[in-house]
């Protein structure tokens, strides 16, 4: 464990080194073993992962999945020293049983989700994730893909726009937003779209960015990470032995919820009406949460990480049949 978080980022920020959020929280709810297998779902620069290879001395595998061959290539070089412990897996990790079974990780001790993006996507010039650079819209995580932001932005509807701006930004005046989109199109590049919205949504002092839900929106449909994520928890639980943690951080109010309900629904046992005189739906429950609310990063690791301040940890363990 790092005994002093604030010291460890301004040690990896003196390297200029991703700095992972959470970290110890992490490691205490995966709890990693000797001789364990573990599976970072969603790998990115891969500081959550060499974070738990050190904590497991040498002893245990892990898979490292991600969609985006840009943060594959960051890990591989971050996790060169554990090369002989680390296989890498290029994929979404909506096919996660899949890809585990492939690569021989099945079962595994322990699964960790961080999802959302990451500060080196955020700060990637061309692929159109920010509004602060003036690209054209892109924000796929993997570039193999074939639908970009610019084909959602051009091609849906304003009613499938609107709809979609709502649900995945939770955005209140996606109606007006869809409509501007409409008008304004062809919009080619970040720096339209941006201003589009900013014409609906003047800006307002201390808070987000007027066009960050709207950001938010169209990167979640062209990822499809909220369906992704739904299938990859409830592959989860086949990839994981008895006793197998499950931790997930998310960082907005659409993915926590997607996991919390997941454990609720996977944590109970029979869910026959009241009055019925024995169980008939023969349901057991999968799943034992650690913690009875969300873990949130302390005071001194956001002072020392912003990006961490809407971090989110929630974990379960696996349950025997």
């Amino acid at each position: 464990m790092y005994q002093s978080y604030y010291n460890y980022v301004m040690i990896m920020m003196a390297g200029n080194i991703h700095v992972p959020v959470l970290v110890n929280e992490v490691l205490a709810a995966i709890e990693v073993r000797a001789h364990g297998a573990y599976i970072d779902c969603t790998l990115g620069a891969g500081g959550h992962a060499e974070a738990t290879l050190r904590a497991g001395h040498g002893t245990i595998k892990l898979l490292g999945i991600d969609a985006d061959p840009e943060a594959m290539s960051a890990a591989e070089g971050r996790l060169t020293m554990w090369r002989d412990s680390v296989t890498f897996a290029h994929g979404n990790f909506g096919r996660l049983l899949s890809i585990a079974k492939d690569k021989g990780f099945v079962p595994a001790d322990g699964l960790l989700f961080d999802l959302g993006l990451s500060s080196m996507q955020l700060s990637a010039t061309g692929r159109g994730f920010s509004f602060q650079y003036d690209v054209p819209l892109d924000m796929r995580f993997d570039p193999l893909e074939a639908r970009t932001a610019g084909d959602i932005v051009n091609g849906l509807s304003e009613t499938e726009l609107g709809d979609m701006i709502f649900r995945y930004g939770e955005e209140g005046r996606s109606r007006q937003i869809a409509r501007a989109i409409v008008r304004a199109r062809p919009i080619a590049t970040t720096g339209q779209l941006a201003r589009t919205v900013e014409a609906v949504l003047p800006k307002r002092k201390g808070r987000i960015h007027v066009a960050t839900r709207t950001f938010q929106a169209i990167r979640i449909a062209v990822n499809n990470e909220l369906a992704s994520l739904e299938s990859a928890l409830v592959q989860g639980l086949d990839v994981l032995r008895p006793g197998g943690r499950l931790v997930v951080i998310s960082y907005h109010s659409l993915e926590d919820r997607i996991v919390k309900q997941f454990f609720r629904r996977e944590s109970k046992g029979c869910v026959c009406p009241p009055r019925t005189p024995a169980c008939v739906c023969g349901r057991f429950p999968r799943l034992r949460t650690l913690y009875s609310k969300a873990v949130k990063p302390s005071a001194e690791e956001v002072k020392a990480n912003r990006r961490s301040r809407s971090a989110r940890l929630r974990a379960a363990e696996i349950l025997s049949i």
